[in-house]
């Protein structure tokens, strides 16, 4: 007798969706470990974004054709799943994001040398060749983006003045710096001298030219930069802030109601504050936060500690999980700091997931630049959001799913950042619960990270709706108790990234609304281990979704 074998049509559509995203999304597939395109980069010119809107109607297309009444629970997610990031990115082509979204002081294209440093593996002579045969194509992939900048400025839709600027002081920073200062070599001392001569001689043909050749561009960019902050100063700006915010929470939002949801919370978090405040015996909050502001035990005295406090902390999580959940990652977290060829312009903090054959464990970046400046009452809420149990334990089980189609295990994200953040700042108050805190202090430093993820709400929807300025944004920022650094550097990037800082707060929203439902549902039969494991067992999905299912999955002990 032969094995009968079942056709299942969306794990098959899923699987050539996936492969044809990977085919187009090189750097991504290196990320994951996947070194087949190794020697490609993406193709941001006209024909490669026919190419893709070609590609990603016909995928549409073929999920509408597959009956969702037939399909197993797990095969209508994905189905689910596959017709929210065709419509997103189709939406987004058809808005010309490609005017102004090269203009990036985070993921713009001048930081692929860096991106590369990072993932691209280069302990063989074969993946060396990879690696500079990408090298190569370095100058063209610059040379097509900024054609894309020249189009966005012949139609009036450019990047904001302060994103530009931080563009050009970054580029100028990598222009400027010698071969052997490239991120390309300083990632690898391992290197041989062989190999690191050919390396080296890469980026001086074709990475340090390139990069003045686009320093020059950006710069006579500058003039023309957009000079309202928020994208309401696009001709069709209101119709992009809506599509950002698609993007970012799959939720049809408004900008009016998220910015009033993120003033209640701030009131909300804010009583809280004056809490901890008379906990500590301090008169006000003001007063509290002088003291903490003036206290040397605040700050770090070099970079190296703020990496070993860190990792001490995900120790310490990472033994009082298996009373809250029951499934762990198999994946190992690493901490490390920022590089700092990027540290100026980048996050306090961001995670990447571990590679699937294991060769690369789950990195949560902390960022050390002026440690001074990095008040240590917040390291611990920070450390709890990106690496256990936030960011890493989410996304590194999700890619450890393998009863899953590798679309859900490692593309889930596409679908937008609010399943992943939400679990991310979710997962600060569950270590409150947990008793992570080491005392008021740190718990202080969680009030402030909802504060600040609460304000997000309302200068991101601020500044992109309601036509607030910069400088707006950062004393809101300032009055949570963000640094000067901070708020400005955080401010620059909601310019860059219209609503992708509206993800946080909305995620967590649905993910604490579902469980209050579900605690009322069961009474004192909820198991809360089970619903931890539901919710990070399915991977990263659109809220609705999760909304529609989770209660299914979840019964009471």
């Amino acid at each position: 007798m032969t094995d009968v074998i079942v056709a299942r049509p969306v794990i098959d559509l899923a699987d050539r969706f996936w492969q044809w995203f990977l085919a187009r999304s090189p750097i991504y597939a290196t990320v994951l470990g996947d070194e087949r395109y190794d020697d490609k980069l993406p193709d941001p010119s006209a024909e490669g974004r026919a190419e893709e809107v070609a590609g990603l109607k016909g995928f549409l297309g073929d999920a509408n054709e597959i009956n969702v009444s037939m399909l197993e629970q797990e095969d209508a997610i994905t189905l689910d799943m596959l017709k929210v990031v065709c419509r997103i990115q189709l939406r987004q082509h058809e808005l010309n994001l490609h005017h102004f979204q090269a203009m990036d002081q985070m993921a713009g294209p001048q930081g692929l040398p860096g991106d590369l440093s990072r993932f691209q593996r280069v302990d063989s002579e074969e993946r060396v060749d990879r690696l500079l045969d990408r090298l190569a194509q370095f100058p063209q992939f610059l040379a097509l983006h900024r054609a894309n900048l020249l189009e966005g400025i012949a139609a009036g839709r450019t990047a904001a003045a302060p994103v530009v600027e931080r563009v050009i002081e970054q580029t100028r920073r990598a222009a400027a710096a010698s071969a052997d200062e490239s991120p390309l070599l300083l990632a690898h001392p391992e290197l041989d001298d062989k190999t690191r001569a050919r390396i080296k001689e890469a980026i001086e043909d074709w990475v340090m030219p390139a990069l003045a050749d686009h320093l020059a561009a950006v710069e006579g960019y500058l003039p023309f930069a957009r000079q309202s902050e928020g994208v309401w100063g696009l001709p069709d700006g209101r119709e992009v802030y809506e599509t950002m915010i698609l993007a970012s929470t799959t939720l049809e939002e408004t900008p009016e109601a998220l910015h009033e949801y993120g003033l209640q919370q701030l009131d909300s978090i804010r009583t809280e504050t004056a809490a901890i405040a008379r906990e500590l015996k301090f008169d006000d909050v003001p007063s509290m936060r002088a003291a903490l502001a003036a206290d040397p035990a605040n700050y770090a005295k070099s970079s190296a500690d703020i990496v070993a406090k860190a990792t001490a902390q995900i120790a310490k999580a990472t033994a009082a999980a298996p009373r809250w959940f029951g499934r762990l990652p198999e994946a190992t977290c690493e901490v490390r700091a920022v590089e700092p060829y990027q540290e100026q312009e980048a996050p306090p903090a961001f995670y990447f997931p571990p590679a699937p054959d294991g060769s690369r464990p789950g990195i949560y970046f902390v960022n050390t630049y002026q440690p001074e400046n990095r008040p240590l009452y917040r390291l611990a809420t920070t450390t709890f959001h990106e690496a256990t149990p936030g960011h890493h334990f989410q996304i590194a089980i999700e890619g450890e799913l393998t009863d899953l189609p590798d679309f859900r295990r490692f593309g889930s994200r596409l679908t937008g950042a609010a399943y992943a953040e939400g679990w991310g700042l979710y997962s600060e108050r569950l270590a409150d619960e947990m008793g992570l805190f080491e005392n008021a202090w740190e718990r202080l430093g969680m009030l402030d990270a909802q504060a600040w993820r609460a304000a997000r709400l309302v200068v991101d929807t601020g500044m992109h709706a309601f036509k607030w300025s910069r400088q707006q944004s950062v004393e809101l920022l300032l009055s949570i108790g963000l640094t000067d650094l901070e708020a400005s550097t955080e401010t620059d990037r909601y310019i860059a990234w219209p609503g992708q800082a509206l993800a946080y707060m909305t995620g967590m929203r649905e993910i604490v609304a579902l469980r209050r439902q579900l605690e009322q549902r069961d009474g004192n039969k909820f198991d809360l281990i089970r619903f931890h494991d539901e919710l990070i067992g399915h991977g990263s999905l659109p809220l609705a979704t999760m909304n529609r299912y989770l209660p299914d999955w979840v019964k009471p002990r």
